[in-house]
């Protein structure tokens, strides 16, 4: 297939975290908002003059100094946030929005502020403390923090429109993107798909990464071209996965599935397109700020979440997705010392696979993919296995 006609500036995009497009929108007013969890709406965060951005580590080298303050054994994610906050990289934030629903995160944010690493006079942060569980006590504890410690400060010390009104133009910005993305995902449901892993993955990147109105009309103009685009004569997948887990903002991970010959049908980590790329409904009945938050709690896949009517959700909607995008099995990634993704990874791999006839496969991973020999080898054993199994059974989808 011929390369999508914006693909190139996307991945440009993702080579820094302050990119043209943050750097346009901090030129024309636009107040830029750092957040690292899906427990922080985005949506909230693109109210007014506020727009989000999704933090990332791109070209992550030597993690010298967040080891020196963190030590090593936390993950790369959070070392590489801290160690690039410290190179400079994090000035262009005016507000960091955080949660306490990884302490390893907690502490990135703590020691940006008491080594005063962001140097931007208007820059301040807020910590929510999020729910374990989902009920209506749950629920206004949650809508609370936020207002108390994301919406105020960015009203108080940024200038921003949190009102009823802004909340509602901004969930209908977001869901404008949605959109976008959920007529992208379901032309993965193809026999033969007429996008790739590797792009999908880059698209989902720079919607999180980049100002929502600043990144929409290109992310439109390349679902028209989808539209349109003719896949290659014969396909070329061997198996077809969910890729479920914890943050994965390095496309490369996509990028050796696809070497593989490994189709990426439906991705359910961090910041991939379930949750995240759902449009919010909204009604007139009830404030925007407590509809936006309920959303958020439900749709809220976290193995933070130990309520076991959340964990059993967690398990069906991964086969949920499975069967709707007709995958193969199952890849679940988790990034080294992530402690909920470590217990969440080791008990689905095998519950997956024996309660729920999904072949699945289970891989830790640094930050940085690219280049991972152990990777690609990996799942090219768990590709050959899946064709194994559809030979034993007499066939099976391509």
């Amino acid at each position: 297939m011929r390369d999508l006609k914006h693909i190139h500036f996307f991945e440009e995009l993702l080579e820094r975290a302050d990119n043209e497009l943050v750097r346009q929108a901090r030129d024309a007013g636009g107040v830029a908002v750092g957040y690292t969890c899906y427990y922080v709406p985005e949506a909230l965060l693109n109210c007014g003059a506020a727009f989000s951005v999704r933090l990332r580590a791109p070209n992550t080298g030597s993690l010298d100094i967040s080891q020196y303050y963190m030590s090593s054994f936390i993950c790369g994610y959070t070392r590489a946030l801290f160690e690039r906050a410290f190179e400079g990289g994090m000035n262009f934030l005016d507000f960091y929005a955080s949660s306490d629903t990884c302490q390893q995160m907690v502490r990135v944010v703590e020691n940006i502020r008491e080594l005063k690493l962001i140097d931007n006079p208007r820059f301040a942060w807020g910590i929510i403390d999020a729910p374990l569980k989902l009920s209506p006590h749950g629920l206004k504890l949650y809508t609370e923090q936020i207002r108390e410690h994301l919406l105020r400060p960015l009203a108080e010390n940024c200038g921003v429109d949190v009102s009823d009104a802004a909340i509602r133009a901004a969930v209908g910005e977001h869901n404008e993107l949605c959109a976008v993305f959920e007529e992208i995902s379901a032309l993965r449901r193809e026999d033969n798909p007429r996008i790739t892993p590797r792009e999908f993955h880059i698209l989902s990147l720079v919607s999180y990464a980049c100002p929502t109105a600043l990144i929409l009309p290109y992310l439109k103009e390349t679902l028209a071209e989808l539209r349109t685009r003719e896949p290659d004569a014969v396909a070329r997948w061997r198996a077809r996965v969910v890729v479920v887990g914890s943050e994965l903002d390095d496309y490369a991970f996509s990028e050796i599935l696809e070497n593989c010959r490994c189709y990426v049908a439906a991705d359910r980590y961090c910041f991939g397109s379930f949750p995240g790329r759902q449009q919010i409904p909204l009604s007139d009945e009830e404030p925007a700020l407590e509809q936006v938050c309920r959303w958020y709690l439900e749709t809220n896949q976290c193995p933070r979440f130990m309520s076991q009517e959340k964990i059993v959700g967690r398990r069906e909607l991964i086969k949920k997705l499975a069967d709707e995008y007709r995958a193969d099995g199952v890849i679940i990634e988790q990034a080294k010392f992530c402690d909920f993704w470590g217990y969440e990874r080791t008990l689905n791999t095998q519950v997956l696979r024996e309660d729920y006839g999904l072949p699945t496969l289970g891989v830790d991973r640094e930050y940085v993919v690219r280049g991972s020999g152990q990777l690609a080898t990996r799942v090219q054993a768990f590709v050959e296995s899946i064709e194994f199994k559809k030979i034993q059974e007499g066939g099976g989808r391509a």
